[in-house]
């Protein structure tokens, strides 16, 4: 099963469909020449594909293994991680003090999509690493930035986040491990986290631990929780490694997919308390964690991107070499691309995947502006675009990630049910993203209940704006090829005028709201991604690009096969919810 990064296509929309260019003529990212952009890219996709990929299928079949509290990840993986961290792929975006090389966000998040491209159970190793960067920088103390981040940022040391207990899952107000002071400064953690993703490996000689508790005198729920960084081995005051701190592996998951990263069972504290150090303020714990929230969540978006991918490629590999059949005009058994119904399935794959990626890139450029933007005004709101963004491109993307692997299987037919031609890992792995880092239902209700009211609507009735201008450029070209792509968009970004201003009305009830979230997020993903293709397209045919005519095949059929599911969704976001409330719903889930 052939694995080429796709360096070309993400180059391409990042620069348009994400607005790095367009950033960059504004002076956003005054020191990065597109020279730069691409061979690090490059460099970054010739890893994946001949590095990390060929371990993929290895992950997957052998797994880790617990003997003695001691996880061992499979056969090539800690060599991969140690050539991957000498090359300073972990430290891309972190600050240069701590050994970074200080990048963009924009470039963290496609060499992430990479990784996860070669394997998503590797790339959830740096993934989490590189939030537990980005928590410290902001959040730690000095002397705890100094002793922990530059062996972080170098790739020596591994992270991990504890945030979910058996009894507390997305309610985290239900958290019950507990911290006590001690004497010289540190705490004393104890408690049990469980899926805790690289909680023990063998790819580096320390683990760095962050971990949520709470104090005996914190307030109840939320606002009553810490943060600690937690060690795996104790470290000295000159970064000397001495001996293992109170906090053990105590099972490893048996899971669906993503087989090659040990998902554990955390135990801290069995011997009197695992010495902890604590990170920001006494309970504002959640407060840290938020901080480093958006990237994650674009993240695990980009894993929806990266797992399409890989089944894209797959499924049209194996669709030019299948034959089955006659196709209509040809001879003899034709390739089954040649049929139209599978024709129908891998376009969808591939206008879905490049969809999808748009989203996502276009969140990381926003992340960007926000902190790099000359004006306090601007960086603000661009902070809130990102913030609309965010649960869009973590949604809709792993949605889009599962839904392409399942596509996947189905073009290899029956051989896609079986596991030797690796379609079915890509719809085994793809099936955690739309749950972890906050289930997409979550995400739903955070759109609508959290990011939509942000400036009185004002970001959000923007950003539709800007989706309805890209509609009406892609009408007024007049490109025959483009067919009614700007009609079907601009009909999709109406539907979601619709939906907004409904779930704006001051008298809707949070019930109505919540009950619509769902279907909402899907059409504004429609929308969102409908734009990005045709922005895509329309930059392609303004430079007479070798790859126009591909780009504007996706970006109309997303727009006449795709996007035309938005006036249902606008229809369910507002007539829908009634079947989900009241006594006749109750009694239609009565167990």
């Amino acid at each position: 099963m052939s694995y080429r990064a796709p360096v070309a296509d993400m180059l391409f929309t990042l620069q348009h469909a994400g607005g790095l260019a367009a950033a960059q003529e504004e002076g956003l990212y005054p020191e990065l020449d597109p020279e730069t952009v691409t061979a690090i890219i490059g460099e970054a996709g010739d890893f994946a594909t001949e590095v990390i990929a060929p371990l993929n299928r290895i992950g997957d079949r052998e797994g880790c293994r617990l003997a003695d509290g001691q996880v061992s990840t499979a056969p090539g993986w800690r060599d991969a991680y140690h050539r991957w961290a000498g090359a300073g792929w972990n430290g891309i975006s972190a600050a240069e003090e701590y050994g970074g090389q200080g990048l963009p966000t924009a470039l963290w998040a496609l060499t992430s999509e990479l990784w996860a491209q070669g394997s998503m159970a590797f790339g959830l190793c740096p993934l989490l690493t590189h939030g537990a960067i980005e928590c410290l920088e902001r959040h730690a103390s000095p002397e705890v930035r100094t002793r922990y981040l530059p062996r972080l940022v170098s790739g020596e040391w591994t992270a991990t986040m504890n945030l979910t207990e058996p009894q507390a899952g997305s309610d985290l107000a239900l958290l019950r491990a507990r911290a006590e002071r001690a004497d010289d400064g540190s705490y004393r953690i104890s408690g049990q986290k469980i899926f805790i993703t690289y909680g023990e490996h063998d790819m580096a000689e320390n683990i760095l631990h962050l971990v949520l508790a709470r104090l005996p005198d914190a307030p109840e729920g939320t606002r009553g929780i810490s943060l600690f960084l937690v060690p795996k081995r104790h470290v000295a005051p000159d970064g000397a490694l001495g001996s293992r701190n109170d906090v053990v592996c105590a099972g490893i998951e048996e899971k669906l997919g993503i087989h090659g990263s040990p998902t554990c069972t955390m135990v801290f504290g069995e011997q009197g308390g695992a010495v902890g150090y604590l990170v920001g303020e006494e309970n504002r714990g959640l407060a840290c964690m938020f901080t480093m929230m958006n990237n994650a969540r674009l993240a695990v978006g980009l894993q929806g991107v990266a797992v399409a991918e890989r089944a894209t490629q797959a499924a049209l590999a194996y669709a030019h070499e299948r034959r089955q059949g006659r196709a209509d005009g040809g001879a003899g058994p034709s390739a089954i691309v040649a049929h139209p119904d599978v024709r129908r399935m891998l376009l969808t794959m591939r206008a879905m995947t490049a969809a999808a990626r748009g989203i996502c890139y276009r969140a990381a450029v926003e992340i960007d502006r926000s902190s790099l933007a000359a004006d306090e005004a601007e960086r603000r709101a661009a902070h809130e675009r990102a913030s609309l963004l965010i649960p869009i491109a973590k949604a809709f993307a792993t949605d889009v990630g599962c839904a392409v692997a399942s596509l996947g299987v189905q073009v290899n037919g029956g051989m896609g049910y079986v596991e030797e031609t690796g379609a079915a890992q890509h719809l085994r792995d793809a099936r955690i993203a739309p749950i972890y880092e906050g289930t997409n239902g979550i995400q739903a209700i955070d759109l609508v209940t959290r990011k939509l009211p942000q400036s009185g609507g004002e970001t959000a009735r923007r950003l539709i704006a800007e989706l309805a201008a890209v509609a009406t450029r892609t009408s007024d070209t007049g490109a025959q090829a483009l067919g009614a792509a700007g009609a079907r968009l601009a009909e999709a970004v109406e539907a979601l005028t619709r939906a907004t201003d409904w779930l704006a009305s001051p008298a809707r009830s949070p019930a109505e709201a919540l009950a619509g979230a769902t279907p909402y997020l899907r059409l504004f993903g429609l929308a969102a991604g409908g734009a990005a293709l045709a922005k895509d397209a329309l930059a392609a045919l303004g430079r007479n690009d070798p790859e126009a005519a591909k780009r504007v095949t996706f970006a109309r059929f997303f727009a006449e096969n795709v996007a035309i599911e938005a006036s249902g969704l606008a229809r369910a976001v507002m007539e829908g919810g009634g079947s989900l409330t009241g006594e006749d719903a109750d009694a239609a889930l009565a167990p």
